[in-house]
Protein backbone atom coordinates (compact mmCIF):
# COMPACT_ATOMS: atom_id res chain seq x y z
CA UNK A 1 0.00 0.00 0.00
CA UNK A 2 1.13 3.52 -0.72
CA UNK A 3 2.03 5.79 2.19
CA UNK A 4 -0.96 8.02 1.47
CA UNK A 5 -3.41 5.09 1.40
CA UNK A 6 -4.11 5.38 5.13
CA UNK A 7 -4.95 8.50 7.09
CA UNK A 8 -6.54 9.12 10.46
CA UNK A 9 -8.28 12.12 11.94
CA UNK A 10 -8.62 12.15 15.72
CA UNK A 11 -10.93 14.34 17.76
CA UNK A 12 -10.93 14.73 21.50
CA UNK A 13 -13.62 15.91 23.88
CA UNK A 14 -12.72 17.85 27.00
CA UNK A 15 -15.22 18.14 29.83
CA UNK A 16 -15.19 19.90 33.17
CA UNK A 17 -15.05 17.31 35.95
CA UNK A 18 -14.79 18.55 39.54
CA UNK A 19 -13.86 22.03 38.24
CA UNK A 20 -10.99 20.59 36.18
CA UNK A 21 -10.90 20.30 32.39
CA UNK A 22 -10.24 16.66 31.49
CA UNK A 23 -9.95 14.76 28.24
CA UNK A 24 -12.87 12.32 28.41
CA UNK A 25 -13.31 11.00 24.84
CA UNK A 26 -11.23 10.39 21.73
CA UNK A 27 -12.69 9.38 18.37
CA UNK A 28 -10.38 8.21 15.57
CA UNK A 29 -11.70 8.18 12.00
CA UNK A 30 -9.66 6.20 9.48
CA UNK A 31 -9.70 6.64 5.72
CA UNK A 32 -8.18 3.61 4.01
CA UNK A 33 -7.70 3.11 0.28
CA UNK A 34 -6.94 -0.53 -0.53
CA UNK A 35 -5.28 -1.57 -3.79
CA UNK A 36 -7.38 -3.73 -6.10
CA UNK A 37 -7.43 -7.33 -4.91
CA UNK A 38 -6.26 -6.54 -1.36
CA UNK A 39 -7.53 -8.75 1.46
CA UNK A 40 -10.36 -6.67 2.94
CA UNK A 41 -10.92 -9.21 5.75
CA UNK A 42 -7.47 -8.44 7.20
CA UNK A 43 -8.28 -4.73 7.33
CA UNK A 44 -11.63 -5.43 8.97
CA UNK A 45 -9.96 -7.63 11.62
CA UNK A 46 -7.34 -4.96 12.34
CA UNK A 47 -10.00 -2.30 12.74
CA UNK A 48 -12.14 -4.53 14.97
CA UNK A 49 -9.24 -4.87 17.42
CA UNK A 50 -8.26 -1.20 17.26
CA UNK A 51 -8.99 -0.29 20.87
CA UNK A 52 -7.66 -3.56 22.32
CA UNK A 53 -4.37 -3.39 20.38
CA UNK A 54 -3.72 0.37 20.39
CA UNK A 55 -1.06 1.32 22.99
CA UNK A 56 -2.57 4.77 23.49
CA UNK A 57 -6.09 3.43 23.95
CA UNK A 58 -4.85 0.84 26.42
CA UNK A 59 -2.92 3.47 28.38
CA UNK A 60 -6.06 5.60 28.67
CA UNK A 61 -8.37 2.68 29.48
CA UNK A 62 -10.83 3.52 32.23
CA UNK A 63 -10.15 7.26 32.02
CA UNK A 64 -10.89 8.16 28.39
CA UNK A 65 -13.51 6.60 26.12
CA UNK A 66 -11.87 5.66 22.81
CA UNK A 67 -14.03 5.00 19.73
CA UNK A 68 -13.32 4.70 16.02
CA UNK A 69 -14.94 4.66 12.60
CA UNK A 70 -13.55 3.97 9.14
CA UNK A 71 -14.17 4.56 5.47
CA UNK A 72 -12.54 1.78 3.45
CA UNK A 73 -12.49 1.91 -0.34
CA UNK A 74 -11.03 -0.55 -2.81
CA UNK A 75 -9.40 0.04 -6.13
Amino acid sequence: MANDAISVRAEGVNEVVDRMVLLTKIHAHYTIRLPAGAARDKVDRALATHVAKCPTARSLEGAVEVTWSADVTEG
